[in-house]
């Protein structure tokens, strides 16, 4: 990983002109954390941390007199100061050293040295610096963070137990580089996670989220589930998820593994997408099955109607993981809800009525399902993965015919209550929600097209067996 560091750093405009100005500044500044760890890497990093000896915001009040930027920010508060320029955000930080109460992972932070700023920090891969004004482009890593970058490994600056007892979150940290970097954990490490998982509690949910987040758009995120799991962390803020591991056996009838099941689903649509929202379909599509698990002798293990409780169960997952209870969450639910229903399109004798439903109901997200239902399919059998997936290509050959002929996908009735009412002697009442209703379910049983002329004639069919007198024009 030898590389010229200077000539790194200054072949980036937007850093370089900040770099100039720093030089002429004279303030003795480095370049910081991620920015240092992700030039190693190969990674772009446009969030770029600086350390400056002595507080920061002489040197930012400099930085904006010489440049033009769109936003500069001054928190004397926090120590801190930002720059804002093309998308690029420079954070300044004086060095600074901390201590912790038990209660809190807030710190006492108060000014430090170089060397106590690099042992506050979480990480050894991210504790390297590189001075910018002295010997510009020196490397100083003094907890050999570029080793463990190099043997792609996760280690704590300082002594782990102390590190995860001052602040809770570098454990999710920790499992959440591991996984975007597929690196390891280092032993002593991994087993101080283990040890403090419970005082992930005094974390707030909704950082915990945030990392987790994190951890599902990682490229492999079933990786980093798997060390939630076996850390216990995982027990603290989604139990639901710890359920679903193990096997059950009666006599000769075993059911799989449904934590792990999950976990092959979810890297499966990664491979396909990078909608969060579809990676936590993935993650919740099975969520019920410890709920309804039942057996018999005839049966073996069934889990009937998981699909319908966990759709139900969705609204509750996200409010306690402060996801958003919108349009995305009804997203997730709806997906759960329906990823049984198109294996059971591929009979032959299945009628057009059947399809046409799922496709009203799963709507412009039935692409997305779709991609859900082929992830489902991890059985190890070659044979039976290839059946399973052919069937999938007739039941979407199935939908693009029923779709061409009839548009359901997100079809509203042809006829608008207002309609109704203007072509009966009505007022609104429950009546025009009953009547535009069987429009619908006529159209979905194939018994009228989806037209504005047969939805009319039926509406007026409709109207006389409810008694209904059609409006007199005024003449």
């Amino acid at each position: 990983m030898v590389m010229n560091l200077k000539n790194k750093i200054e072949s980036d405009l937007n850093l370089k002109k900040i770099i100039k100005t720093v030089q002429k500044s004279k303030i003795d500044t480095y370049l910081v954390g991620g920015y240092v760890r992700d030039l190693f890497l190969n990674r772009k990093c446009k969030d770029i941390d600086f350390m400056t000896i002595g507080d920061p915001y002489s040197l930012v009040e400099i930085i904006s007199s010489e440049n033009n930027f769109s936003s500069v920010k001054i928190f004397k508060n926090f120590g801190t100061a930002s720059v804002i320029d093309n998308n690029y955000q420079f954070e300044f930080v004086g060095a600074r050293k901390e201590s912790y109460s038990k209660d809190s992972r807030n710190p006492y932070v108060s000014l430090g040295t170089f060397e106590e700023d690099i042992n506050r920090r979480d990480f050894t891969i991210n504790s390297m610096a590189i001075s910018i004004n002295k010997n510009c482009g020196k490397l100083i890593d003094i907890k050999n963070g570029l080793d463990d970058l190099q043997n792609k490994i996760i280690k704590t600056c300082d002594d782990p137990n102390k590190t995860f007892i001052d602040d809770p979150l570098r454990m999710l940290r920790a499992i959440r580089f591991a996984t975007q970097l597929n690196f390891d954990i280092e032993p002593d490490t991994f087993q101080a996670i283990r040890d403090s998982a419970e005082r992930i509690k005094i974390i707030s949910i909704e950082r915990i989220t945030s990392e987790v987040n994190k951890i599902i758009l990682s490229n492999n995120p079933s990786y980093g589930f798997k060390l939630l799991f076996t850390t216990n962390l995982l027990d603290y803020f989604f139990i639901e998820m710890k359920k679903l591991y193990g096997i059950d056996k009666v006599n000769n009838h075993a059911h799989k593994d449904n934590f792990y099941h999950t976990l092959e689903v979810l890297d499966n649509v990664s491979k396909t997408s990078d909608s969060l929202w579809l990676r936590w379909s993935a993650i919740l599509h099975d969520i019920a099955k410890p709920l309804t698990k039942r057996y018999s002798e005839k049966n073996g293990w069934t889990f009937h109607g998981h699909e319908d409780l966990g759709a139900k169960i969705v609204p509750k997952i996200f409010k306690n993981l402060r996801l958003p209870l919108d349009e995305r969450m009804k997203y997730v639910q709806k997906l759960v809800k329906l990823h049984l229903r198109p294996i059971a399109l591929v009979s032959s004798n299945i009628t057009d009525s059947a399809i046409r439903r799922l496709l009203f109901e799963a709507g412009d997200d039935i692409e997305d399902l779709m991609i859900l239902c082929r992830a489902d399919v991890t059985t190890k059998n070659p044979s039976r993965a290839k059946k399973y997936l052919k069937n999938f290509d007739i039941v979407e050959r199935k939908m693009e015919m029923v779709e061409k002929n009839d548009r359901v996908k997100n079809f509203q009735p042809p006829i608008s209550g207002i309609e109704i009412i203007n072509t009966f002697a009505i007022k609104p009442s429950k009546i025009i929600g009953k009547l535009k209703n069987e429009i619908k379910e006529q159209i979905l049983d194939g018994k009228i097209k989806n037209n504005k002329k047969e939805a009319l004639d039926l509406l007026l069919k409709l109207g006389k067996s409810a008694g209904l007198k059609l409006k007199k024009l005024k003449s």
